[in-house]
């Protein structure tokens, strides 16, 4: 069944009909059909144009007689906030029966959305159960909707938040009190008695080091989306049991490693799973309570087209 239009699925739209719960199912399934290679899809290709300025394609399909189609974004730097970038674009979504078109959908919300998502998914399957202490660091976009998405894997009862500027950490603090946020100040601190840790930051030196980092640690790495700005320190990288959305993407674009492995800390093999292969059971996640554990983020194109068909089919009901 297909609308006899093509679908317009604006920013506001995606916000009221993509609940977490949805999502998080939804993107699940994703990276499993990807560590499965029923997906089919190929590295993102990014086109700079000029100084905080660049526009990206992720071209993908999710089968063989699945949507298919590409998300289409700009990412500029925000004049009026240093260090903040701003992910504007569209997903496209093609049917794949007669190859038409069906729908567009606002990229930004969507990104927000499901890479928050991707990151419940891997603190589910890496953590550990009794992980009650979260750590966001950083005060933008990312950390609302990771704010949001995470308490629905693990009963966290501390919920700390840090930033560069400590008046947006209370601010962001004070939207979540409900689920008991705090600022901090100390990072350091902070991350020496977390058990789960998500880097939301646009930070182009390390914010977090390996040697704040207490026995049996999860952390998500999500800030850096390409080679260049790094969220952690090789001692991090190399002391974690590294595991990705995307190994081919990690190779290619994945800051942190590639920045300890151009320095000998680690080699390719120190990549030892996609999460899809943790999820299928194909490779342990977390193998004891003391292991540091690493999920990279990097976002992928059948995660957005994934929440893109969702949205479609769930429209036609």
């Amino acid at each position: 069944m297909k609308r006899e239009q093509l679908a317009i699925f604006d920013g506001q739209y995606v916000r009221d009909h993509l609940s977490y719960p949805d999502c998080i199912r939804v993107v699940r399934d994703a990276m499993e059909a990807l560590s499965a290679s029923t997906t089919r899809q190929l590295l993102r290709t990014m086109i700079p144009l000029g100084s905080g300025r660049t526009f990206a394609q992720m071209p993908g399909a999710l089968g063989e007689r699945e949507m298919f189609g590409a998300k289409m974004i700009s990412v500029f730097a925000d004049p009026s906030s240093p260090g903040l970038r701003r992910h504007r674009g569209v997903v496209l979504l093609f049917e794949p029966d007669e190859g038409e078109p069906v729908a567009i959908a606002d990229a930004e919300e969507i990104t927000h959305i499901r890479t928050a998502a991707a990151t419940a998914v891997a603190t589910d399957a890496l953590a550990r159960a009794d992980a009650r202490t979260l750590l966001i660091v950083g005060t933008g976009g990312q950390a609302r909707t990771h704010l949001r998405a995470l308490p629905l894997v693990r009963d966290f009862d501390r919920v700390h938040i840090w930033g560069r500027s400590f008046d947006k950490a209370v601010s962001l603090a004070a939207e979540f009190a409900a689920i008991g946020a705090e600022a901090v100040s100390d990072l350091e601190a902070a991350t020496s008695r977390a058990d789960v840790i998500c880097t939301l930051t646009t930070s182009a030196e390390p914010v977090i080091l390996g040697a704040w980092l207490r026995p049996g640690t999860h952390v998500n790495l999500v800030g850096s989306s390409g080679p260049g700005p790094v969220e952690a320190d090789n001692a991090l990288v190399a002391m974690s049991r590294y595991i990705a959305d995307s190994r081919a993407s990690a190779l290619d674009a994945a800051a942190e490693f590639l920045v300890a492995k151009q320095a000998g800390v680690v080699t390719d093999d120190h990549i030892v799973a996609e999460i899809g292969e943790v999820l299928l059971g194909r490779v342990p996640g977390r193998r004891s309570a003391d292991e540091i554990t690493l999920y990279k983020s990097l976002g992928h194109a059948v995660q957005d087209l994934a929440v893109a068909a969702h949205l479609y089919r769930s429209s036609l009901s």
